[in-house]
């Protein structure tokens, strides 16, 4: 009686286990409406009820399965539709179904309570399709409705992976922005330290020739460890040693057990870039930048700390264009579950933090 479709995914016996509850349920409300409208014996009605009921479940369900793989087989466009073979066939399965599960369900029943009562193969014409009827109406209403049920489910898988590849589309074009603003950073650098010192900047050409060769690479994909990560930034920050000596003084805490984590490429990178440029670059002193991971709860947390300038205005705003980027990847990515804070250091250094929390994976 329950020609349900399923989607991919879900695993078979457990749906299999499911609907057969639901069609035990369904035999047993049949059971309770024809006591109470005939008056027939409980048990006796209960039996019948539930032998035709999980006969015609398990003859109308079993035979969409093995036509829909047939259909399936055979016109490959029909597999959006999963284990459903389509209307016309399910026509045809239900009725066939109903038939054979009706006759099946009619004799364990007679074998289990003693009685005789007549499967459509015996007595008159008129009552054989008054039995039909009875069996059909009920099999034809359950089918449709976890048909109806089962395609709602499925609309909203559709429109959850529709939602996931706008999301990745979204966070390639965030990452294609982010790679040419980090190149002309450099660049920028690049093209100062020329004309004060050429034979540093013929160092930090080459470089960032290989800092650059591993971090395009690197971008192309959806996520790297976070050793990863931390290795182009450590790449990064000799980079920019050769343009600041002993004014850049970077530190890495990166504990063990977080170097597997996986997090978006270039994440970091903006917050580091910021912290020289609008930190330690105009502080005279320079300073030290400290890049770290930690997890706290179930979140893992990315801290870039510089004992330079510090906020200006004591603004947090954090509105560059390297901010706003890790901004909005996070919140693609991770929603309201992960955040960028950025506040003036708390100790006597002075500075800027940057604060990063994401959920861990």
């Amino acid at each position: 009686m329950n020609a349900i479709f399923t989607p991919v995914g879900n695993h078979p016996w457990l749906g299999l286990a499911r609907r057969g509850l639901r069609m035990s349920m369904v035999g047993l409300g049949i059971a309770v409406v024809m006591t109470a409208v005939y008056r027939h014996h409980f048990w006796h009605t209960l039996v019948y009820s539930m032998c035709i009921t999980m006969f015609c479940w398990l003859f109308i369900d079993s035979s969409r399965m093995l036509v829909a793989r047939w259909v399936h087989r055979h016109e490959p466009e029909c597999e959006q539709y999963g284990r459903w073979p389509g209307w016309q066939w399910m026509a045809t399965i239900v009725v066939i179904g109903t038939v054979g599960g009706y006759s099946a369900g009619a004799f364990l029943g007679n074998l289990i309570t003693g009685l005789n009562n007549p499967g459509l193969a015996v007595g008159d014409l008129r009552q054989a399709m008054a039995l039909l009827v009875v069996a059909l109406v009920p099999g034809i209403g359950a089918t449709y409705f976890f048909y109806s049920r089962e395609r709602l489910a499925l609309s909203e898988a559709s429109a959850q992976t529709a939602q996931r590849q706008a999301a990745e589309n979204q966070l390639k074009l965030l990452e294609s922005q982010l790679e040419p603003h980090m190149l002309f950073n450099t660049l920028a650098n690049l093209r100062v330290l020329i004309g004060v010192d050429p034979p540093r900047a013929q160092a930090m050409l080459d470089r960032l020739i290989a800092f650059l060769r591993a971090t395009l690479a690197a971008s192309r994909n959806g996520s790297h460890s976070l050793a990863t990560e931390f290795a182009r930034i450590a790449d990064y920050l000799e980079l920019m040693r050769i343009r600041m000596g002993d004014r850049l003084q970077p530190v890495l805490e990166l504990p063990a057990e977080l170097a597997g984590q996986p997090v978006p490429p270039l994440l970091l990178q903006p917050l580091v870039e910021n912290a020289i440029k609008h930190g330690l670059e105009p502080h005279i002193g320079g300073g030290r930048l400290i890049v770290s991971a930690a997890r706290e709860g179930d979140a893992l947390v990315l801290r870039v700390r510089d004992t330079g300038a510090g906020l200006i205005n004591g603004s947090t705003d954090g509105t560059r264009f390297g901010l706003q980027q890790v901004r909005e990847r996070l919140a693609t990515l991770h929603g309201r579950a992960a955040r960028l804070e950025l506040s003036p250091a708390a100790d006597a250094e002075g500075g800027t933090l940057a604060t990063i929390t994401i959920p861990l994976s």
